[in-house]
């Protein structure tokens, strides 16, 4: 199982992560960061095959992915 780590405050909320994982297990928050943004927030861990396509996609950097 993986986990993955997203920095709010660098997430623009452009949701490719979240098109991207095959697993779902990435979401918006309702929330908003000091930027104003959505942000994405990772929401099951049981199911993230740390497969990076998350991290990959991330435009700003704001992914790191643990095995």
């Amino acid at each position: 199982m993986g986990k993955i780590k997203i920095d709010k405050e660098r997430c623009k909320g452009c949701q490719l992560c979240i098109v991207t994982c095959p697993k779902k297990t990435i979401r918006l928050a309702e929330e908003f960061n000091e930027k104003g943004y959505h942000f994405a927030v990772f929401e099951d861990a049981g199911d993230c095959s740390a497969c990076t396509f998350c991290g990959r996609i991330c435009p700003d950097m704001a992914i790191e992915i643990y095995k």
